[in-house]
């Protein structure tokens, strides 16, 4: 009797997408934004968290269409990717840190703030970034919490409404202290706004490690369907201090090995806030620190060439110098891939590709920029005002 001819072995697993290292605009103020991003691009790094903030791009600035379009031009030149973050302390209230928030009791107060958000889903779309950030607030005194989810539901519903025409997610952020603070607040908020498609989350690694029950990479696991974009620092249990990487407690090769995993393709960027009085060096330091990380954990990372010495000119606007992600062509929603076995299941003996990715060069953005007229050199984007 013949033999049955053996079964042809499994395909090996799709390879883990690389990843893209960036680095906060609010960790490097005091550097002018033109000179933060020649920093980053000449450190390697694969983009940037842009803090829409008085220092380096006002959402407030009469021309800020003009300065939007610079922007866009200074990233296509520099290879940068982009996610518009919105965590600026003053930028609506010099007197109160974050004020006023969406859950501010007088509904002025909060339609500043809503303000502020469509104006960054506005310059996000100009920029083709991958997500706009944004978080709930902490809880006004007084305020009962049944009354403040309410308020956070309704007054993020036209910023959504704008993200979803805008093809931009919305990553909110659980912030310790604030009202949405955990993932499982997440999830509330989520249910609350019957699941939107364009409704996403941004999970910072040091928060997970501060208050979270499951260790940071079980973390990354189970918000990976609805991850759009990623901060990473040290910190330590109980304690919400953003520290240098090797300063805290976080175990980094098993979070870096979580995001690709399950599939995240937007960026993960360094968060360093209180450390601008030391960005340059921290900006240096961080990135080696990630590359070794993800080697140690077989996570291939973008193919950028070598950091370039300082003062080394920048490459003309347009150019490719540099390979990475094509912003304009944006991830959908739903993007990240999660393993057949759900968000917690990652392949036991991932078949991982070589460390280091080649990814396809990105198509100017700022083809795509409103021009302005003949006569106004500071035309605002459409539905914007100054």
């Amino acid at each position: 009797m013949a033999s049955l001819p053996s079964p042809s072995p499994p395909p090996p697993p799709p390879p883990s997408p690389p990843l893209c290292f960036g680095y906060g605009t609010n960790g490097l103020a005091d550097l002018r934004l033109d000179d933060a991003l020649a920093l980053l691009s000449d450190l390697g790094y694969d983009g940037v968290g842009l803090t829409l903030d008085h220092m380096h791009l006002d959402p407030f600035a009469p021309d800020v269409a003009v300065r939007v379009r610079h922007l866009a031009r200074r990233l296509d030149a520099l290879g940068l990717d982009v996610t518009i973050e919105t965590g600026a302390r003053y930028v609506l209230d010099a007197r109160r840190k974050h004020g006023p928030s969406l859950l501010d009791p007088e509904p002025d107060d909060r339609a500043r703030r809503v303000d502020l958000l469509l104006r960054a889903v506005r310059i996000a779309g100009d920029l083709g970034a991958h997500a706009v950030h944004c978080f709930s607030g902490t809880l006004p005194p007084g305020t009962a919490p049944e009354t403040a989810w309410r308020r956070l539901a309704e007054t993020l519903a036209p910023v959504l409404e704008a993200a979803t025409s805008a093809g931009i997610p919305l990553a909110i952020e659980p912030e310790p202290g604030h009202l949405l603070a955990t993932l499982a607040d997440f999830h509330r908020l989520r249910r609350a706004l019957d699941d939107p498609a364009f409704l996403g989350l941004t999970l910072d690694i040091g928060h997970c490690q501060c208050l979270e029950p499951l260790p940071p990479a079980d973390c990354v696991r189970a918000a990976a369907p609805w991850l759009r974009h990623v901060q990473i620092e040290d910190m330590r249990r109980d304690v919400h201090e953003h520290l240098p990487f090797g300063e805290g407690e976080i175990d980094f090769p098993p979070v870096l090995a979580a995001l690709a995993d399950t599939g995240y393709r937007g960026l993960t960027v360094v968060e360093l806030p209180r450390h601008s009085h030391a960005g340059p060096h921290h900006a240096e330091a961080s990135l080696p620190f990630l590359r070794q990380a993800a080697a140690s954990a077989q996570v291939p990372v973008t193919d950028h060439a070598d950091p370039k010495p300082t003062g080394t000119p920048d490459p003309p606007a347009g150019s490719t110098a540099r390979t990475t992600v094509g912003l304009t062509v944006r991830p959908t929603v739903g993007s990240t891939a999660v393993p057949a076995g759900g968000p917690t299941a990652g392949p036991p003996d991932r078949q991982r590709p070589p460390a280091v990715v080649p990814l396809p060069s990105r198509p100017s953005r700022a083809a795509n920029l409103p021009v302005a007229p003949p006569g106004e050199p500071s035309a605002t984007p459409e539905g914007s005002t100054p």
